[in-house]
């Protein structure tokens, strides 16, 4: 049975906090549909203090904002992006389009449509998340969206450089400078400057992911992704330090970030505390860390490598690290999780910033039913049909007829009635069923 060293605080606390996070977003969402731009402007003074003559950067500004990014960060940003388009085109190229006869004269197809619109939210609150134009304009641009708006918060009184360069280099049609519930806010409902979208991509805070949730409907969204979780699954193969500096280093995005280790190894458990309160004196964001940690950090010990495996599944966190003697075990029984990290060479920040893989992951769960950002989150696979010949429509239509009047759908039977008649000469009444 699974054994805790450490707990987090109870649910009941988080559901508390949830619940007002619900009622300020469901606020400025309606404030934002009343007032339009008069509503975004407001909202940017009061928790941005920016209040600019336009919240959308010229081609002047964005050269101007890039002109102030030293070389070498501009080339680490394209090597990053190129990692990303190239799993993104190589996920892709798996998504095939299909036409198919089933049977003589009856043709099924599917086609995979790319979104319209997407608006790309890139996180810049304590820190400008650089990584997330990569991931989010570069995988809309693969998939084929005709129009990518991008949005991030003002960083020390103007747009953050790094990340405009990062959002045009990856391909954005238009960039705004703006944050925070306005920004996805005025994305997905449009205001008298700004079009809406029909897709958000893009993490955030928990006032954005709770937006997006509230706007899932009127547009699509990516997934539900709320603060960083990160789950590190050892055994005595690895050390405490090495487990401490892989929870810290996902702690530090903020002070609701889950950071749990599950281990078979008391140890080694033991171990990793004593480090974290070790590593927690000397880390530059031990403040935010430390918060964290003591709210939502956990240590289970397990008393075999199935229990780790069911307690992971249980768990359903975003990132799950796995530095064990056979990490492949848990990338074949593992069903629910983000993304996997497997072995001790590689780590949560490689797929965070520069691997290739996308890092926007479902949180709180959701991997129970869904993966992460990728390429097919962009695009609608969507059927059509053909029938060919007078026989192959006749047969389906007798069929349908009489299924329709199962149940008691009279219009939908006539549709297939009126079609035997025509096109195979059968004398029936009209909203009658087919040899019934």
């Amino acid at each position: 049975m699974a054994t805790y060293i450490k707990k987090g605080i109870e649910a009941g606390e988080i559901a508390q906090a949830d619940a007002k996070v619900r009622a300020t977003v469901e606020g400025i969402l309606s404030d934002i549909e009343t007032r339009g731009d008069h509503a975004i402007r407001d909202l940017s003074i009061k928790f941005d203090n920016w209040d600019p003559q336009t919240f959308r950067l010229s081609d002047a500004e964005i050269e101007a904002a890039i002109s102030k990014v030293p070389k070498g960060d501009l080339d680490d940003i394209r090597f990053a992006q190129s990692q990303v388009r190239n799993f993104a085109e190589k996920q892709k190229a798996c998504l095939v389009d299909l036409e198919v006869e089933t049977m003589p004269g009856v043709v099924l197809g599917h086609r995979n449509v790319p979104v319209n619109s997407v608006g790309c939210y890139v996180p810049g609150g304590k820190y400008p998340m650089v990584a997330s134009a990569h991931m989010s304009v570069v995988t809309a641009k693969v998939a084929g969206v005709t129009r990518i708006l991008t949005s991030a918060p003002p960083h020390d009184g103007g747009p953050h450089p790094a990340i405009v360069a990062a959002m045009h280099f990856a391909g954005a049609d238009e960039i705004l400078v703006l944050g925070g519930i306005q920004a996805v806010g005025a994305m997905a409902l449009g205001t008298e400057s700004i079009d809406p979208v029909d897709m958000l991509v893009g993490p955030g805070n928990m006032f954005v992911a709770e937006a997006k949730r509230q706007l899932f409907g009127r547009v699509g969204i990516d997934l539900f992704a709320g603060p960083t979780e990160t789950l590190v699954i050892a055994d005595d193969s690895v050390d405490g330090e090495l487990c401490a500096v892989d929870l810290l280093g996902q702690a530090e995005h903020g002070p609701t970030s889950p950071a749990v280790l599950l281990t078979d190894s008391k140890s080694l458990a033991e171990d990793t505390l004593l480090e974290v309160e070790r590593q927690l004196v000397i880390l530059p964001t031990a403040d935010i860390a430390r918060e964290s940690w003591a709210n939502y950090g956990e240590i289970i010990v397990c008393e075999s490598v199935d229990e780790m495996v069911r307690e992971a599944n249980r768990l359903a966190f975003e990132h799950v690290q796995v530095m064990t003697r056979d990490p492949d075990y848990f990338l074949a029984n593992l069903t629910n999780y983000g993304a996997l990290f497997l072995g001790a060479r590689t780590n949560v920040s490689y797929g965070d910033k520069v691997i290739g893989t996308n890092h926007t992951l479902p949180t709180k769960r959701a991997a129970r039913y869904t993966g992460g950002l990728w390429v097919g989150k962009f695009m609608k696979t969507c059927t059509y049909q053909k029938v060919l010949t007078d026989e192959a429509s006749t047969q389906i239509g007798e069929y349908c007829s009489r299924l329709c009047a199962i149940e008691g759908f009279a219009g939908h039977g006539e549709q297939a009635n009126i079609r035997v008649r025509r096109y195979g000469g059968r004398e029936i009444e009209p909203y009658s069923a087919v040899d019934r």
